[in-house]
């Protein structure tokens, strides 16, 4: 949920000196750009180390259990941030943002594309924490087709951030941050696809095998 500025960074949103209302403005959307842009590189990181464990990557330092005990705690991470992102987001005093905004997708608001992109993301995340948390009870199949829609909260999320950080995008190192981000998914996604599964295919042979 970035808010972007008008005016150039602590000359107060008129342009003219700053007041203290002025100060406070800008260290909300500060804030705001912040805790979304280190939630951006968290769900990246989250994504990766996913897709690497789906593909079985492991080492001796690295072993799978590590890696997806890594994946998880960084997903909380993620959603930490994300939810400190939105309550600076809604708290900002000229924001025009309300709390029914950060539930409902594309519900009346500022820019309710993006920010309902923001909304889905976040909602996707949870729903794989809480799913992962119920898997035992409601079955590999239904947490496994959870777990891979919600990989979709990645793209929102590079979205939301583009389309609503007009500042941010004037800012050459925040755009390398996003590139890398894109990078590092689209790199790991090449790896999942290329990595050969040995027990994938020995349960395909398996099922083939039955019919």
């Amino acid at each position: 949920m970035n808010v972007d500025i008008s005016a150039p960074p602590w000359s107060g949103a008129t342009g003219t000196r700053p007041t203290v209302a002025d100060a406070v403005e800008d260290g909300f959307t500060a804030a705001g750009h912040a805790m979304g842009l280190v939630a951006m590189l968290l769900l990246t990181a989250t994504v990766v180390l996913g897709t690497l464990h789906s593909g079985r990557v492991s080492s001796a330092n690295w072993p799978r259990f590590a890696v997806h005990a890594v994946h998880r705690n960084v997903s909380l991470l993620a959603v930490a941030f994300l939810v400190v992102h939105i309550v600076v987001a809604i708290g900002k005093p000229r924001s025009g943002l309300s709390w029914p905004v950060a539930v409902v997708p594309y519900s009346t608001a500022p820019h309710p594309i993006w920010l309902g992109m923001g909304t889905v993301a976040l909602e996707l995340l949870l729903a794989a924490i809480v799913t992962s948390m119920l898997r035992l009870r409601i079955g590999f199949r239904s947490w496994r087709a959870v777990h891979v829609v919600a990989y979709a909260s990645w793209p929102l999320a590079l979205a939301h951030g583009l389309g609503l950080g007009a500042t941010d995008r004037r800012l050459g190192w925040v755009m390398a941050v996003y590139l890398g981000c894109a990078v590092a998914v689209a790199a790991a996604i090449t790896r999942r696809c290329l990595t050969v599964d040995a027990d994938r295919d020995a349960r395909r042979a398996a099922k083939a095998g039955q019919r």
